[in-house]
């Protein structure tokens, strides 16, 4: 076997468990985001909490966005930062291509 598939063999085994032991080191234990932990301590400092404004895809529906919609909608924005790093960083390495000629 080669250097390139052993090493990418170890890095898919940390990969899988980076994402798999969590899960059994906590039984038990809650996976929330960022917002409700902020709320949730916003009202623990301060009693109750009312939010400034609503979200502009709750205000056009008329009411909460699926889970399903909003993860979709996340993992777009995840994509088009990943497209857009990934255009720069072939940008450099072609500037720097050029720049040897």
């Amino acid at each position: 076997m080669k250097k390139e598939a052993k090493t990418a063999i170890i890095l898919i085994v940390l990969v899988v468990l980076i994402v798999v032991v969590p899960l059994f080191a906590r039984k038990g234990a809650e996976f929330g985001g960022s917002d409700d932990a902020g709320s949730q301590k916003i009202e623990e400092i301060a009693g109750e909490y009312e939010p400034w404004f609503t979200p502009v895809f709750e205000t056009a529906l008329n009411g909460e966005i699926p889970g399903e919609i909003e993860s979709l909608l996340f993992c777009v924005q995840t994509g088009i930062g990943v497209g857009i790093i990934a255009f720069l960083m072939g940008r450099m390495v072609e500037r720097k291509k050029w720049c040897k000629e």
